[in-house]
């Protein structure tokens, strides 16, 4: 799991949680969802309740939630809504099926964060939690620093 690249290091350890995370839940008897639907519906779990914020989240289209969406809604485990602040707009929530499933996911994740903990250490965990806690601010924009380069 190491590389000299964090960013291969980051998406190595969402799969290593999202792999648990789908064996916790079809050892429960949970349908089995794609790494996209699995994003989509942490996001959810976590108050993220309108398309157009969980595709900000992600950093996707917002078509491309909506298609995500849109199969998570087939399987049942959300439906649509209208949004109360917005008539002409859908938030989205939790089914009977998808409440119980969130709560099994949620205990996937502890559990998966305390055998982390044992294998990496909880310091180690710890400062990896605060890391990725910080605000790292806008992406950087190489344009826009080139051209900033340029004009001293």
């Amino acid at each position: 799991m190491q590389s000299p690249y964090l960013i291969v290091s980051l998406l190595q350890g969402f799969y290593w949680f999202d792999s648990g995370l789908q064996s916790f839940l079809r050892s429960r008897g949970w349908p089995t969802l794609t790494h996209s639907q699995s994003m989509v519906m942490m996001n959810i779990t976590t108050g993220a309740t309108r398309p157009v914020e969980i595709a900000r989240n992600l950093g996707i289209s917002r078509q491309a939630v909506h298609v995500t969406l849109s199969q998570i809604a087939e399987i049942g485990m959300i439906r649509f809504t209208d949004d109360p602040s917005d008539k002409r707009s859908k938030i989205v929530v939790l089914t009977e099926m998808g409440e119980p499933m969130r709560r099994d996911a949620q205990t996937a994740v502890t559990i998966m964060t305390k055998h982390l903990a044992k294998r990496i250490g909880q310091p180690q965990l710890a400062g990896l939690i605060a890391a990725c806690g910080v605000d790292w601010g806008d992406p950087i924009d190489f344009e826009a620093e080139a051209l900033a380069l340029g004009e001293e």
